[in-house]
């Protein structure tokens, strides 16, 4: 186990938190966020952020380290997480990275390198003009680089914008400068991917966001509203950015919740698509038998 890093990953809701903290309890393991919304002080409910309580004693590192209102990018996230996993080995203890932005997970576990190549200041004004003035601009990247479409959401403007500033004053496509990276592993690393039933997570996911709306998620979104947090990542997140729509009258409480779930459904199977495409890891079906398939996993990775 020594300066080895374990990754847990897959869609929203599969129960990645759930192995998380057994797999750490049996390897000596500290729990490292690998999720780019959790990183966000009062994104808690609509995030699925563990508690204290479940964490169980297990260390948790890099949850809650950003304001709302602050920026945090892949290259941020990159440095951030490399220092911890630095320290947690330095403790004799397993870093057990967590979570479903595999963009984030990538760039820790190879060696990209993020630069300001594409940078034009005057091609992204105009962007965000198009954006301000109602231009489809995600639409506008998956017709000149549908790999890159495929791994940003829709509502992070900023990612989006970012892309295509990059396509128009390059003339390559995000997709293409990174495949030329041809990155090797910093890390000696095992990749754990966990799937289910598509059927069965998809009501999982609408099971979650019926607790979260029950454990008071509008709240948490209308403070974040009502304190003047607008146009920034954080309030892009699925739960957050659809209750924006609702506060200012764009529809209704109930296409709100059916919003968020569709959202939640897509995403999930967005997540799939890319860990499956972008990263050999060992898949583990965790549609039955789930504490089975836990022990089976702690057992497999344990004994490694």
């Amino acid at each position: 186990m020594k300066n080895k890093v374990i990754v847990i990953a897959g869609p929203t809701a599969v129960g990645k938190t759930e192995l998380s903290i057994e797999l750490s309890k049996a390897v000596n393991g500290e729990v490292i966020n690998g999720d780019a919304m959790q990183v966000y002080k009062g994104l808690n409910i609509g995030t699925a952020k563990i508690t204290q309580k479940e964490m169980d004693g297990v260390p948790h590192h890099l949850f809650d380290i950003k304001e709302p209102d602050q920026s945090f990018s892949a290259a941020e996230y990159q440095v951030a997480v490399r220092e911890k996993i630095r320290e947690v080995h330095d403790r004799g203890a397993v870093p057990v990275l967590t979570g479903g932005t595999g963009l984030y997970i990538q760039s820790v576990l190879y060696d990209y390198q993020f630069s300001d190549k594409g940078k034009d200041d005057e091609i992204r004004a105009e962007l965000e003009k198009e954006h301000e003035a109602g231009v489809d601009l995600h639409k506008q990247l998956s017709e000149l680089d549908s790999q890159a479409a495929a791994e940003i959401h829709p509502n992070n403007v900023r990612r989006v914008i970012r892309a295509l500033e990059i396509i128009k004053s390059t003339g390559k496509s995000p997709s293409e400068l990174k495949e030329q990276q041809q990155p090797e592993p910093l890390f000696h690393h095992e990749l754990i991917g966990l799937d289910m039933d598509r059927d069965v997570l998809y009501e999982r996911i609408n099971l979650r966001v019926d607790l979260m709306i029950q454990s008071g998620l509008e709240a948490e979104v209308r403070a974040l509203y009502d304190a003047g947090i607008r146009e920034v990542t954080s309030v892009q997140a699925i739960g957050y950015k659809e209750f924006y729509d609702y506060f200012e009258g764009k529809v209704s409480y109930e296409q709100t919740i059916d919003k968020i779930k569709q959202n939640s459904r897509r995403y999930a199977k967005r997540q799939l698509t890319w860990f499956r495409n972008k990263m050999r890891f060992t898949w583990f079906d965790m549609t039955e038998n789930r504490e089975k398939k836990i022990k089976e996993i702690i057992d497999y990775f344990a004994g490694n």
